[in-house]
């Protein structure tokens, strides 16, 4: 039985990196692929950009609404903080709909194995597991189509109201207070011994 090694120094949690609106691009379908998921797979096709002009014209009245309380700086920070449950929402599902498609994939392709009893087609009237796998991709995937819809609109109203292009918020690190003149000296010093 290996002991505990209870003196071993912790890993420090790496930086993560900002989830960017390009990044949800990247990872979620755009409106031509959501068309060809809806269509192969006779699931409702959706409005997109009726539904990216519904969430910019919601966070542009909520704006409205909340201008009299808030200054300018107050705006942009509740806005950003918005924008980015937005975007961060759908990068989450763009992942996800990765990874689903991985598995109806890896399923897929197993089919052409005839010797594996798990892959066949199911009894009559069910479908096999490989078809589950691709409904639960396909509905994956216009899952995180709407959020990049949604998370584009957010971005759009972000810019409209403050006039500024959206950034993720990223937490800077713990800054450095600047070395002093008598540091600086030092460093000199200890640099001609080198």
């Amino acid at each position: 039985m290996a002991s505990l090694n209870r003196s071993a120094p912790k890993a420090r949690p790496s930086a993560q990196r900002a989830t960017t609106l390009e990044m949800v691009r990247h990872a979620c379908p755009d409106s031509v692929q959501a068309i060809r998921i809806s269509e192969s797979f006779g699931l409702p096709v959706v409005d997109s950009d009726g539904i990216r002009d519904l969430h910019r014209q919601q966070l542009i009245d909520s704006a409205d609404a909340l201008k009299d309380g808030l200054g300018g700086k107050a705006m942009q920070i509740h806005m950003q903080r918005i924008v980015g449950s937005f975007v961060g929402s759908a990068y989450g599902a763009g992942q996800f709909y990765s990874r689903s498609v991985t598995e109806a994939r890896d399923l897929t392709t197993k089919l052409a194995n005839e010797f594996r009893d798990e892959d066949l087609d199911g009894p009559v009237g069910f479908d096999s597991r490989a078809q589950r796998k691709r409904e639960f991709a396909a509905d994956m995937g216009l899952q995180a189509h709407v959020l990049r819809m949604a998370a584009e609109g957010a971005v759009s109203a972000y810019e409209d109201i403050t006039g500024e292009t959206w950034k993720p918020y990223e937490r800077g690190s713990i800054a450095t207070p600047t070395a002093s003149l008598d540091q600086k000296a030092a460093s000199l010093q200890m640099s001609a011994f080198d």
